[in-house]
């Protein structure tokens, strides 16, 4: 490429949504694609904590490992395995998301943050468990047709 690519630019046209939080675990960046997913604008957003988008049952959880991860630097989750948790809407709604996550560090070497990359997996989670279901209920139709399971001779 002959010019420099925008990391703005970048952020702000990815289909999927990023989410930069500080050491504090405050949104610092919020794009488009997560005021689709989550329905806060980058206003109300930016500035706020993560809880804005985690579950209340949720939050001890996420924000002792958030703080073990401010102290050590390290995330059990920086390898790029990408997580599936519930998630919440700005209407109350609960989501399916998945995302990566890569720790951010200052010009001292310290943690300074978390990056996120998030897509909501809502829909794609609610057809797999009606599919599960289904698969269920129709093995145990092949059970009922079938008999109980003879041993022995």
């Amino acid at each position: 490429m002959s010019e420099a690519i925008s990391i703005d630019d970048l952020v702000a046209n990815a289909g999927d949504a990023v989410i930069v939080s500080d050491a504090d675990g405050v949104i610092v960046v919020w794009n488009d694609a997560a005021s689709r997913v989550f329905g806060f604008s980058a206003d109300e957003a930016m500035g706020e904590t993560l809880d804005i988008i985690t579950p209340e049952r949720h939050r001890k959880r996420h924000w002792d490992g958030y703080a073990k991860s401010m102290e050590t630097g390290e995330t059990r989750y920086g390898d790029g395995e990408l997580l599936k948790v519930p998630a919440l809407h700005k209407d109350g709604r609960k989501l399916s998301i998945a995302f990566t996550v890569g720790m951010l560090f200052g010009s001292d070497g310290k943690p300074s943050g978390v990056a996120a990359i998030v897509r909501d997996e809502t829909d794609r989670w609610a057809k797999e468990t009606d599919m599960r279901k289904r698969i269920s209920e129709l093995e145990a139709r092949v059970t009922d047709l079938q008999g109980p399971v003879q041993t022995g001779a």
